[in-house]
């Protein structure tokens, strides 16, 4: 165990124990080493205050240079202030990670953009960037530390998915479609690095307390569900990603949806209608 100084973690007597397990991978939990995207709020930030917690060094991905310089201050992590919309910004996150970790144990792909309004509305810039977000930096970010961890035999993989990609969200169309996409590629990628000791392992939450409704340009209104903290998030996500799960709900029931969308297409719409 390493003597360096843990940050503070007011609610660490709530977080649920992290088994040890080797599960499905050789790969060491606590991971020795981690990249965590959108570690500037909200998800990213959660998850990378636990993780230093457990003594793992973090290189701290986002936009916001002053979150990061914070985020950082309480981790003892490393910090790369850069903006995943740019061309070849992943290939940058990349050669920092190395330069700075070495192997990569976990990538926790975290950032993301949203918007909200209608689809018609939408500014083709605005599409592209958040495509770009949350699409494609995640697959090239896994890209360019996948061979690694299969020439290792190990790794582990978290992607950030959303509700929305698996059910799709009127007023939310392009954040919903790239959030399916994300779905996709983590069960593609699952069953083609299967055995080869890489876990990939997709959270999909519902509606979070983060700075995410604010910046996609309309506040979160619906009454219920209540939009959940993002420590909590974090804690699930990262206990499933330590046993080797495929995917995490948060909340569980929210499943519920899914399996009423892909059973009962009809029910689900008409539900949808009702509910949102």
């Amino acid at each position: 165990m390493s003597t360096r100084s843990r940050p503070a973690d007011h609610d660490r007597g709530s977080r649920p124990v992290i088994s040890r397990a080797r599960a499905a991978t050789s790969a060491p939990w606590p991971p020795r080493t981690a990249l965590v995207t959108g570690a500037s709020s909200g998800i990213g930030r959660a998850a990378a205050l636990r993780l230093a917690h457990e003594d793992t060094r973090v290189l701290l991905v986002g936009r916001n240079g002053t979150a990061l310089d914070e985020v950082a201050a309480a981790t003892g992590g490393h910090r790369f202030a850069i903006d995943l919309a740019v061309t070849g910004a992943e290939h940058a996150v990349a050669s920092r990670a190395a330069e700075l970790l070495g192997d990569i144990d976990l990538l926790v792909c975290s950032a993301g953009v949203g918007a909200a309004g209608p689809f018609e509305m939408m500014s083709p810039s605005a599409l592209r960037d958040l495509v770009t977000v949350n699409v494609l930096s995640p697959m090239m970010l896994v890209r360019a530390v996948l061979p690694r961890m299969l020439e290792r035999g190990e790794g582990r993989i978290l992607l950030v998915g959303s509700v929305a990609g698996a059910v799709g969200v009127r007023g939310e169309v392009a954040y919903s479609a790239s959030k399916a996409a994300l779905i996709g590629f983590a069960d593609a990628l699952r069953s083609e690095v299967a055995g080869r000791g890489v876990v990939v392992t997709l959270c999909l939450p519902g509606a979070v307390d983060t700075p995410f409704f604010r910046r996609r340009g309309a506040p979160y209104v619906r009454r219920w569900p209540k939009p959940l903290p993002a420590g909590l998030v974090a804690d699930r996500m990262l206990t499933a990603v330590a046993h080797g799960e495929p995917e995490v709900w948060v909340p569980g029931w929210m499943s519920l949806a899914a399996r009423v969308h892909g059973l009962a297409p009809p029910i689900y719409r008409r539900l949808a209608s009702v509910f949102g």
